[in-house]
């Protein structure tokens, strides 16, 4: 079942120019330009023709730059603005993370506010009471909740709005660049609180331009650019091609300062946000091989849990690089993040990369319970933007003669107290 069903949506803006006035009504009137100044100089369409769904319990992110279409789209699904043409239908009680507080009252309180907004959101008075000194404790403004809003600080005022918005408890929720609402510990409990909905079954719709929240969080993704959608499926794959996309902008104006302006213009690279396995990026940079070694230097791809091991991979570089990372990640088989990481986020600051090389991952105890695993690996810009991305292509399978569960296996020991006795640990 879909949460969200989106159809052949467009939606169309009126642009009127600046010269759009009036003298006089009268002057108006005798020069006929009251019918004529009306008129808008042009339409400006931004969605054109986007369809996707949103099945039910998943969470779904839409990126794209500034002016794609993201926060139009965002609008239309929440009932803020109508499609002019297409359709949008959403199932079950909604609730919109988009501008916070938005029915806020300045001169009443903060106690106040809260009724009357959880009753717009859908509540009824009992409920919004049931619920109050959750939303109160969430925002962290038990000490401010009788006083005027007007006092508030910028960050109390969203807070309250988005505490209130987010415990309505709605079983789609949408999302529009509001984790900026407080400080980084109110951040993390913002994150913590959509964890919840997702283990809880519920829709969630996020618009950002954090693009890590995306590969993250999110089920599926859908990249919008200039309100025609460019790619939908796998999130890291999506995100990957809206950073090739931006990489390979930036390098054709780069092209077009330097370069005369006849010179023909290259092929842009084709569609690749579909598929869940593969490779993709510029090959500016290129991962040729890639093996399983364990401790005796033997390539192999059976590992005992506990095991060493290192991920080798030979490398190349077309021309010398002085912006480049190197990662690697950990899934399950069926897709679940194990681990992550890459150069960059553990410190690392590049200076050199020209010609071959051998990069490896070194994992001293491979603290995995039985089962099989995917591994992904990647060299890219500091940016993200891929120069040569390996998407679940290798598999490796850990063996164990103890029957656990689960995915990681922490390095643990048992112990007892007296009048407890076993043996065999």
């Amino acid at each position: 079942m879909n949460a969200i069903e989106v159809r052949d949506v467009r939606k169309t803006y009126q642009r009127y120019g600046r010269r759009k006035h009036f003298g006089t009504l009268k002057s108006a009137i005798l020069t006929g330009r009251v019918t004529r100044d009306l008129k808008a100089d042009d339409a400006f369409e931004a969605l054109r023709g986007v369809s996707f769904d949103v099945a039910a319990g998943k969470t779904f992110g839409i990126v794209g730059r500034n002016g794609s279409g993201k926060s139009t789209m965002l609008k239309l699904i929440a009932g803020i603005g109508r499609p002019s043409s297409g359709d949008v239908n959403v199932h079950g009680r909604v609730s919109a993370l988009i501008e916070l507080g938005a029915g806020f009252h300045p001169e009443i309180s903060g106690r106040d506010n809260v009724f009357i907004n959880g009753m717009m959101l859908g509540l009824s008075k009992r409920e919004v009471s049931d619920r109050f000194d959750e939303i109160v404790a969430f925002a962290e403004l038990a000490d401010f909740i009788d006083e005027p809003v007007k006092t508030y600080s910028s960050g109390m005022y969203m807070r309250l709005g988005f505490s209130v918005a987010i415990n309505v408890d709605p079983d789609v929720l949408l999302v529009d660049e509001v984790l900026a609402v407080g400080d980084e510990a109110f951040t993390h409990k913002c994150l913590d609180k959509f964890a919840e909905f997702r283990r809880r079954g519920r829709t969630v719709l996020l618009v950002t331009h954090s693009l890590d929240l995306v590969t993250r969080f999110c089920d599926e993704a859908l990249w919008l650019d200039h309100g025609v959608a460019r790619g939908q499926g796998d999130p890291r794959r999506v995100v990957d091609a809206y950073l090739m996309d931006v990489a390979s902008a930036e390098n054709r104006a780069l092209d077009r300062a330097s370069r005369p302006a006849t010179e023909t213009r290259r092929a842009e690279p084709h569609d690749m946000t579909t598929a869940v396995e593969g490779r993709w990026g510029t090959r500016e940079a290129e991962i040729l091989t890639v093996e399983f070694v364990g401790a005796d230097g033997v390539a192999a791809h059976v590992f005992e849990s506990g095991q060493a091991l290192a991920i080798r991979m030979r490398v190349r570089a077309h021309q010398p690089l002085d912006d480049f990372v190197f990662g690697v990640g950990l899934f399950t088989a069926d897709g679940v993040c194990c681990y992550g990481t890459n150069t960059d986020v553990e410190g690392a600051e590049p200076r050199e990369f020209a010609g071959d090389g051998e990069v490896s991952f070194i994992i001293d105890s491979l603290c995995l319970v039985a089962g099989a695993y995917k591994v992904d690996v990647a060299v890219h810009r500091k940016n993200g933007a891929p120069y040569d991305y390996h998407r679940l292509l290798y598999t490796l399978r850990v063996t164990s003669r103890v029957n656990e569960t689960g995915i990681v296996r922490p390095p643990h020991r048992w112990t007892f107290s007296s009048g407890i006795r076993i043996s065999g640990l």
